[in-house]
């Protein structure tokens, strides 16, 4: 059975709504449910951290000593990835209602599919896109700008500048750091002053995943850096902030022999892009799509996966025609996909889907 994400009051962008009202700017949207509101106390300045790709499921793993402070589960917005999270994040707004509706993206004003993360098209070539409009606005660094309080980023400093962190970073400060001291120094030093929302983005888990799998030592090795990362902020606290951890998505492991790739004929009426475990289709449904291990879903049977009304004003335009929801057990590859990747996501299954809602402070 499909569960689709719980805006009302169980997802990531409920936890940005419960943030950004507790420092006095009105949210958009709900705030979380009262038990995990209440999970969270209450705070001068409030610390986010988001482990890229760390799914509530994979917390089990023997290396990930998180597990310890999760107090409950959310729900990443659909499709579950890492720029569609992200921009929830950034606006506190769904999907639906901030338009960037997949890692992947049509965009009718470009005229091609948008690789939301390099903005290029799919083979690569860069594209002329002014990212800080492509989200609307006012977003939450400046709603909370504008309530007297301070946003702030602790991001990779070889992120900065790029056209991703333009559209998402928007009116909001950006701490470079470089380490992994540095990110632990630099979250605990901005976190001293009160008034602020510090979002501190951990990449580890989510890079391991993709190419080594949960099986490795690598992947384990980057759960430890990222376990270090939190028990280090959350140690060196100071008095009157909070700290609060999730994710953008979770993992799942797929051998070579469960990709499986698209046949390149269908590719000549249609047009396949976004995240394996949902791919994206432009184009009408086929008789051929019942050989692919994936369920056919029209667009208009999904609209609030992405989240409810009022929808962004490019929403129909950017959404695909419909989505081949891969099994369980299956991604699917079109011929740009990376065919090399171990750890997918996209779907709605629980461990793509749930992410933790981490606590310390308290």
């Amino acid at each position: 059975m499909i569960r689709p994400p719980d805006y009302a009051g169980g997802s990531l962008v409920n936890l940005m709504a419960e943030l950004e009202g507790r420092l006095g700017s009105p949210p958009l949207v709900p705030s979380l449910h009262q038990p995990l509101a209440e999970a969270i106390p209450d705070g001068a300045t409030y610390v986010l951290v988001l482990f890229d790709g760390l799914g509530a499921a994979q917390l089990e793993h023997p290396a990930a000593g998180l597990g310890i402070d999760n107090l409950g589960r959310l729900d990443a917005p659909f499709p579950t990835t890492t720029t569609v999270s992200l921009a929830t994040v950034a606006t506190g707004l769904p999907p639906s209602q901030h338009g960037l509706l997949g890692y992947q993206l049509w965009m009718p004003d470009v005229g091609q599919v948008v690789n939301t993360i390099k903005w290029t098209n799919l083979f690569g070539d860069p594209l002329d896109v002014d990212t800080p409009s492509v989200l609307p606005g006012p977003n939450v660094w400046e709603r909370l700008t504008a309530a007297g309080r301070e946003a702030i980023t602790v991001q990779p400093g070889h992120f900065a500048g790029s056209p991703l962190s333009r559209a998402l970073y928007r009116g909001c400060r950006y701490e470079p750091v470089f380490t992994v001291e540095e990110v632990v120094a630099a979250t605990i030093d901005l976190a001293r002053e009160p008034g602020r929302l510090i979002l501190t983005y951990i990449p580890h888990v989510d890079f391991a995943a993709h190419v080594f799998g949960q099986r490795s030592a690598e992947y384990s090795e980057s759960l430890e850096v990222a376990s270090g990362i939190w028990e280090g902020i959350a140690h060196g606290l100071p008095p009157g902030a909070v700290v609060v951890g999730t994710a953008d998505h979770g993992h799942v492991d797929f051998p070579e022999h469960e990709r499986v790739r698209i046949p390149k004929e269908l590719e000549t009426g249609h047009t396949f892009y976004g995240d394996g475990r949902a791919m994206f289709v432009r184009g009408d449904e086929s008789p051929a799509f019942a050989a692919l291990p994936a369920t056919w879903i029209p667009a208009s049977e999904m609209l609030d996966w992405w989240g409810p009304p009022p929808r962004h004003r490019a929403f129909t335009e950017r959404a695909p025609d419909g989505i081949l929801l891969a099994d369980d057990d299956a991604v699917l590859l079109h011929s740009r996909s990376d065919k090399r990747l171990i750890g997918q996501h996209g779907g709605l299954t629980d461990a793509e889907r749930e992410v933790p809602l981490l606590v310390a402070g308290r």
